[in-house]
Order: structure tokens, then C-alpha cells, then sequence
């Protein structure tokens, strides 16, 4: 039976659905477009508990009309039958509702810039980094979503030392949130003669692009700002000036650069943008070490040393620590099949979140 307070959240849902269909439907709704796109986003976030919702509601329905079919002898078997399946449909109906009404991540629709960098293993280490931004950016074209390499630090044997791309699409942050961490290769090097598997890792960050609005404010006078010749492919334009862009945060010594853009003025803007949402990435760790109870998220806190993943090529296997997944389909995910363990990162994130709601 759905608890009163959850049922009244709904209900007060489900009339906000209406109000807001009532104001787009207005002949003037779409003179205030900052108001139109507000209640549109509104509109997208409630239709999916609503919809769910009145699904609930008629298979209650189905339940009250079967049980005043129970009464009739004829129709007594049958009728228990449709309680009993109406009863069930209820209990994952009512799972469904708790999950859609937990609190939403703000940053969940944001798109993200993805850094990953080579840790220990040197060579074999680079090597990784660019099979690992192989794998997303695969991922990212299943997902319909378009991608944007920042910079790009590359390595002899041609890999990365570092790279920083920026993700764009629906629900990005959302996806790939829980990829933050320490990230563990096994396999044999190509050029390791004896054979002999070696271990090497590289760190992934994840940050939500921050909008223009939100951006917080930097303190010129806490940049120091160079610039200097792009290298790599870009043509002559990149060869004959000066148009990468480095940013030194001197209260943090965070640094920032970028050199795929044109222009040095693009180069800079988007250099800020990185490190802004770096900015706010780590004030926003220091506010949740804080305000950490004992609880640990077994998803992990998006700290880049935590290893979260080991990639075992001789196995064909990939382990994820903080779940205990274990799947045997190296070669897929690899080619950006990250489905299967996202969905159950986030599984295993809501449903802490839901025991933490029923503690509270």
C-alpha cells in the first residue's frame, strides 16, 4: 500500500503536469522564450512520474472491478487471479515511482568535459589512455552525442599523456558520471618480447560543463595566462601562430590548456570553461567531505586515485570494484558497449540512495 505522504507528492505532480500544459497552450506562451524553455524542461522532468503514476492508478482500478467480481461464484477464480496479478504490478509500479522521485542530480543534462590521463606504466600507460578515449568516444556516437577533443598531450608510440574532450548531448554527466577514478589495465604490451602481462593505469575525471550563468567567478589577477605554438595537425594556421593557450590558476597551481580551436581568443575561452568546471568540481568534493556520514557510496566518490575498473585483455574480462561486476566482454566495451555497466552503476546508486531515504 502506497504511503499517503508518497501518493499526495504525486497527485500534486500529476497537477502540476496540468498547469504547465494550461501555460504552454497559452496564446502568449511563447513571448517569454527564457519562461517557455523553463516550463518545457519542467514539463520533460514530471511527464515521466505522472505517466507512471496514472499507470498505478489504473491497475488499482483493475483491483477494485475484480474484487466486486469476487462475489459472483462463477467468477471468483478469475477474479483472484487479476488481484493477485494487479497486486504485484502495483509493487514494481511503486519501485519505479520511488526511483523517479528521488532527488535529481542539477548536473545530470549537463554536458561534460572528460579528462583522462596517464598514471603509472609509462608507453603502455599513454597506449591506454587513447584506447580508453577510443572507448567513450564510441560510446558517445551510440548515444547520438557529438565530441570535441580541448587538448591533447601525445605521447611517442602514440597514445596520450593527456587528453581533455568535451562531450556534447542529452544527459551526458548523467551517463558517465561514475567513470571518475582510477582506471587498471592488464595485458601484454606490444613491445614486451618475453610476453610477459604488465599493469599499468590511468585516471579519469568526469566535470559538468557549467553554464555561462552559473560559471563561477575567477579572479584575473589569479591567472597567469600564456600562449605559445599549437603542435600536432592543424594545417599552416596552427604552425604560424601563436594560438594555444596555457592558464596557470595560481591560488590552486590547477593548469589549463588548449590548442584545438583556431583562434588564441578561442583557445582561451575554452581553456576557462575547463577550468571553471574544475573549480567547481573540486569545491564541490570538499563541501560533500564535509558533510559525508559513515556511509560510503559503494559507487565511489569520483576521486581520481580510487581505482575503480581493471581491464584484463589475456582474460577478455573487466572488473568493476565498487559493484563486483565482473563481465566477460572485454572487446565490446572496449569498442564502447558501456551500457550493461553504467545501467548498473546507476542501479546500485539508486538504490542507495533509497535505503539512505528509508534511514532518514
Amino acid at each position: 500500500m502506497m504511503k499517503e505522504s508518497m501518493r499526495a507528492k504525486l497527485l500534486g505532480l500529476c497537477r502540476r503536469l496540468e498547469e504547465i500544459d494550461a501555460m504552454l497552450a497559452a496564446p502568449d506562451a511563447a513571448d517569454d522564450m527564457n519562461r517557455f524553455r523553463d516550463l518545457s524542461r519542467e514539463r520533460a522532468e514530471i511527464e515521466p512520474v505522472t505517466l507512471k503514476m496514472r499507470a498505478y492508478e489504473t491497475v488499482e482500478d483493475d483491483i477494485a472491478a475484480a474484487q466486486e467480481l469476487s462475489s459472483d461464484p462463477e467468477m471468483a477464480e478469475f477474479a483472484q487471479e487479476e488481484i493477485k496479478a494487479g497486486k504485484v504490478a502495483l509493487q514494481e509500479l511503486e519501485k519505479d515511482l520511488e526511483i523517479l522521485l528521488l532527488p535529481r542530480d542539477p548536473n545530470d543534462n549537463r554536458n561534460i568535459f572528460l579528462e583522462i590521463r596517464a598514471g603509472t606504466g609509462g608507453d603502455e600507460s599513454a597506449l591506454f589512455a587513447g584506447d580508453l578515449l577510443r572507448m567513450y568516444m564510441r560510446y558517445a556516437e551510440r548515444q547520438g552525442w557529438n565530441v570535441e577533443i580541448v587538448s591533447k598531450n601525445e605521447s611517442d608510440l602514440g597514445g596520450y599523456r593527456e587528453v581533455i574532450c568535451r562531450l556534447i548531448g542529452e544527459g551526458a554527466y548523467s551517463r558517465l558520471k561514475f567513470e571518475s577514478g582510477g582506471h587498471r589495465v592488464q595485458r601484454v604490451p606490444e613491445t614486451e618480447a618475453a610476453g610477459r602481462i604488465h599493469t599499468s593505469a590511468c585516471t579519469v575525471a568526469v566535470l559538468p560543463e557549467l553554464d555561462e550563468i552559473e560559471a563561477i567567478q575567477i579572479n584575473p589577477a589569479d591567472l597567469r595566462i600564456d600562449v605559445y605554438r599549437a603542435s600536432g595537425a592543424g594545417g599552416q594556421h596552427v604552425q604560424k601562430t601563436d594560438s594555444a593557450v596555457r592558464i596557470t590558476h595560481l591560488p590552486s597551481g590547477m593548469v589549463v590548456e588548449c590548442q584545438d580551436e583556431r583562434s588564441q581568443r578561442q583557445n582561451k575561452e575554452r581553456a576557462l570553461q575547463v577550468l571553471a568546471s574544475r573549480l567547481h568540481a573540486a569545491e564541490v568534493a570538499k563541501q560533500q567531505a564535509q558533510e559525508a556520514s559513515t556511509r560510503k557510496s559503494l559507487v565511489g566518490s569520483g576521486d581520481r586515485s580510487e581505482r575503480i575498473r581493471t581491464y584484463n585483455f589475456p582474460q577478455g574480462r573487466v572488473t568493476d570494484h565498487r559493484i563486483n561486476l565482473t563481465l566477460y566482454r572485454l572487446d565490446a566495451i572496449m569498442d564502447g558497449d558501456l551500457t550493461e555497466i553504467i545501467s548498473a552503476l546507476t542501479t546500485e546508486h539508486q538504490a542507495e540512495l533509497l535505503a539512505q531515504m528509508g534511514e532518514g
